[in-house]
């Protein structure tokens, strides 16, 4: 049976759970981690790329952009718009 994936915790920053999960691509890669292990890796990379996915898209929703109005001048913001 394998082990149950550690869960991520929600405060973990994208760069730290990029980290995490680059390590368990380079670890799945070299192809030395038994099949127990590459399932668990395989496991927590699904996690760890699903947390990062979702911080992208609360940063995404965080990001505004600036609308300048016909005398140059910033007139407000509304939501950017990523397409």
């Amino acid at each position: 049976m394998t082990d149950v994936p550690a869960a991520i915790p929600a405060d973990l920053s994208f760069e730290d759970a990029l980290a995490r999960l680059e390590g368990i691509v380079q670890r799945l890669e070299s192809g030395q981690a038994p099949l127990e292990e590459s399932i668990s890796l395989y496991e927590q990379g699904a996690a760890l790329k699903a947390h990062c996915e979702a911080r992208l898209k609360d940063a995404q929703l965080r990001v505004e952009k600036i609308v300048v109005g016909p005398d140059g001048q910033a007139r407000g913001a509304e939501p950017a718009e990523f397409n």
